[in-house]
């Protein structure tokens, strides 16, 4: 029997662990309250090194997030990535994302990891893209290609009948023949042109949606982003 394989798919030696609230929108997690001051609403608990392993056991292929000290290596978490709902970008950052682990005993959490770097954050969701694909959770582009394919040639026996508008053609009445003139422009459907634009009445105004118009900064808006810097 072949020895199990692993892989590394990706790591990095330092991510920021928070303990935070329970979610409460079914739209998802927002970010901006766990690193909030003077009262955000997580707690770091502490710097960890991540990594992510592929392993190849038989007929058996499993991935699995790692959370370790940095220092010495010991294990505190690991997630199982057993569907795309164990990791979850937050809504309002590309940089933090909320994980479901298992710690000793089984035990279940959600916790937040937050990214200093947001290299390291976009590296983190092409390994989980790729950890997606290994599992056979994503069709790759060919084969999704493929999929909406659709086989427009003819049959065998069928035609393709194209109507032409004459010029001019002449018909029979009965008071006596008379003539018809059509127009070889005319389509069998017609769309009307658009209305005329207005004239300009002396200049315009574009007016600005939102608070962004209005001069108020990222900060005053609630999109703090803690020691990190501003989300997005």
């Amino acid at each position: 029997m072949a020895d199990p394989m692993q892989r590394l798919l990706f790591t990095t030696p330092s991510v920021h662990i928070y303990a935070i609230p329970p979610l409460t929108s079914t739209r998802g997690f927002n970010a901006g309250p766990w690193t909030a001051p003077p009262k955000p609403t997580a707690q770091q608990i502490f710097t960890a090194r991540m990594r992510i392993f592929e392993l190849s056991n038989h007929d058996t292929l499993t991935v699995t997030i790692k959370l370790e000290d940095p220092k010495s290596g010991e294990l505190f978490a690991a997630s199982p990535y057993t569907s795309e709902a164990v990791v979850q970008p937050a809504l309002d950052s590309s940089r933090f994302f909320a994980v479901r682990v298992v710690g000793e005993g089984g035990m279940k959490a959600t916790l937040g990891l937050g990214f200093e770097d947001r290299s390291d954050a976009f590296d983190f969701g092409i390994a989980l893209r790729e950890a997606r694909k290994v599992l056979g959770w994503e069709k790759p582009k060919a084969e999704m290609a493929s999929d909406v394919l659709r086989d427009f040639s003819l049959k065998e026996g069928e035609k393709i009948h194209i109507q032409v508008g004459g010029k001019g053609r002449r018909e029979q009445g009965g008071d006596g023949e008379r003539k018809v003139e059509r127009d070889e422009g005319k389509a069998l459907f017609s769309i009307a042109p658009p209305p005329a634009a207005a004239a300009p009445s002396g200049g315009f105004s574009q007016q600005g949606s939102g608070d962004v118009a209005s001069g108020k900064s990222a900060a005053e808006l609630g999109f703090d982003d803690g020691e990190f810097g501003e989300f997005q």
